[in-house]
């Protein structure tokens, strides 16, 4: 009796959060940053079996290196916040075009293989239909259900660019950037000051590297965490050796999604100044007190948010193209 009474319970539980996440997500789809063509379920007729190929492939390269729930989200993040989410990050170089967004993009983007990986596995049930840009979102969206234990539908549709800007005008945000600047690049892209907030968040999970945190400004942080940071950090600057640094997340799993992240920032036990300037405004401040206390409440704003960047300067209809590889473009 105890064990089904439990069991209704997590199922309950599970409906609220899944009917909660679908009442804030479907919105934004009404928002101006979100194209028309993009919808749920666009494969349904043309690859009824897309998702569910991206799901299992995403679920099975994550299961072998857990860091890469984080590389995912990463992914999708830098390449809408450039050119847009039509997948111009994954081109490589060529003889016409040798600088593209992956020549500048930060060392430590890490999905490029994997997104080939799981585009070999969608083109071997549905040669030509799915995009690199709509298989980046999904990869994003189920890296989320794997290692935040939460899902929502994300809308496909997007099509992929034929070129690669190196230096788009519009600068993606960076560890050192204060609030005004973030609030503004968000702006740019059609999101607001609760689209960053829960975005943030995001920062739970991962690595980051030395060159994120040296020379940062010590007295805003957990003097403690910040005697560690110098520990690993300092010596290796010595040498030119700027290597990996854990995350935010000292409390839980590193690989493991949540709102944890928003209680190392009330407590300064954070690695980046984009982190901390989060409590530099009433508004922003009082975003993370909320989502600290209330992770459902993040769940669901953070699911939104990501779905409403998902539509920042798409590509669909017959703009662009979809790739056979994502590396190349088909001329």
């Amino acid at each position: 009796m105890l064990i089904k009474m439990m069991k209704h319970i997590v199922m309950a539980t599970y409906v609220t959060i899944v009917v909660m996440l679908l009442l804030l997500v479907a919105p934004a789809l009404s928002g101006n940053s979100m194209a028309w063509p993009l919808q749920y379920d666009y494969y349904s007729s043309s690859c009824p079996k897309a998702e569910a190929v991206v799901r299992k492939t995403t679920e099975e390269i994550i299961a072998g290196n857990p860091t890469m729930g984080a590389a995912f989200l990463n992914m999708f993040f830098y390449d809408c916040f450039n050119q847009g989410c039509d997948a111009s990050l994954l081109l490589d170089p060529t003889e016409e075009e040798p600088e593209v967004e992956k020549s500048w993009m930060p060392k430590h983007l890490r999905a490029y293989d994997a997104m080939d990986k799981i585009k070999a596995a969608v083109e071997a049930v549905c040669p030509g239909v799915v995009s690199c840009a709509d298989i980046i979102a999904l990869a994003a969206r189920d890296s989320v259900t794997v290692s935040g234990g939460f899902s929502f539908p994300m809308p496909t549709g997007r099509r992929d660019a034929l070129v690669s800007i190196a230096y788009d005008d519009d600068e993606p945000p960076n560890p050192n950037f204060m609030l005004h600047s973030l609030i503004d690049i968000f702006a740019i892209r059609g999101l607001d000051v609760d689209d960053l907030v829960a975005l943030s968040g995001a920062h739970s999970f991962g690595i980051s590297h030395c060159t994120d945190v040296i020379g940062y400004p010590t007295f805003a942080w957990n003097s403690t965490f910040a005697d560690e940071l110098r520990r690993v950090c300092l010596p290796r600057s010595r040498y030119g050796e700027m290597g990996p640094v854990l995350n935010n997340n000292r409390v839980t799993d590193p690989n493991v999604l949540s709102n944890q992240y928003y209680s190392n920032v009330l407590s300064g036990r954070v690695l980046f100044l984009s982190d901390l300037t989060l409590l530099s405004r009433n508004d922003t401040a009082a975003k993370v007190a909320y989502f600290a206390g209330n992770p459902l409440a993040w769940k669901a704003h953070f699911a939104k948010a990501l779905v409403k960047m998902g539509g920042v300067r798409v590509f669909s209809g017959t703009d662009g193209e979809v790739r056979k590889v994502c590396n190349a473009t088909n001329n």
